[in-house]
């Protein structure tokens, strides 16, 4: 894999509570054409839910989200995350996501910051939170000055807003959790996940 936002047009968040769920939710995600799948370490059941996944969905391409430190890229790494996110970043959690040999998407939310990140050879990054922080107005003013940069903008983007977003020349895929209805997960309804990821995946069909 040499880039997390060329796999698929949109990357399902997945917020774990229960282990046990994550091997049929990453088949449905993969089934309706969703392989990348980030699992935020927002939970205690997390790393497990990586492991399982990594394990037992090899079609499935699992990375951790929600990494705000160096403790945390090895114990997602040692889990079996194949890609790290982060909201933001530091020189300490940048060298330590560069030390795992594993793709990353640092987030920004400024100009400021993308230059910080350009200036270090890294150009893929997370733009997040994506709404509150100016939406697709404010990546489409950077795409001028700042040509290099290419995000996934995740925070508050739903099926109706994603096209928008993914119609813009600097953005490869978007994350987001539309296709995980809290109440379909808790019933365990996998056949409404499935529904649900291809239709986000179908987002990827159209012009950009």
């Amino acid at each position: 894999m040499t880039s997390v936002l060329d796999l698929a047009p949109v990357v399902p968040v997945v917020v774990l509570d229960d282990a046990a769920d994550a091997v049929p939710l990453a088949r449905a995600l993969v089934a309706g054409g969703l392989p990348a799948i980030e699992v935020t370490l927002r939970t205690p059941a997390a790393l497990d839910a990586i492991r399982a996944i990594a394990d037992g969905v090899p079609e499935a391409v699992v990375g951790a989200g929600t990494v705000v430190s160096a403790a945390g890229v090895g114990r997602a790494a040692a889990a079996g995350a194949r890609f790290l996110v982060s909201p933001g970043w530091t020189a300490g959690l940048l060298d330590a996501m560069t030390a795992s040999g594993l793709p990353f998407l640092p987030g920004v939310a400024t100009a400021s910051e993308v230059v910080a990140l350009l200036e270090r050879g890294i150009g893929e990054m997370k733009f997040f939170p994506a709404e509150a922080a100016g939406g697709t107005a404010y990546l489409r003013s950077l795409a001028g000055p700042l040509p290099a940069a290419r995000f996934c903008p995740t925070g508050g983007i739903s099926l109706a807003s994603a096209p928008d977003y993914l119609a813009l020349p600097n953005v490869g895929c978007v994350g987001g959790t539309w296709m995980l209805p809290p109440d379909a997960v808790a019933a365990r309804d996998w056949a409404r996940v499935e529904a649900l990821a291809r239709e986000a995946a179908g987002l990827g069909l159209g012009p950009r």
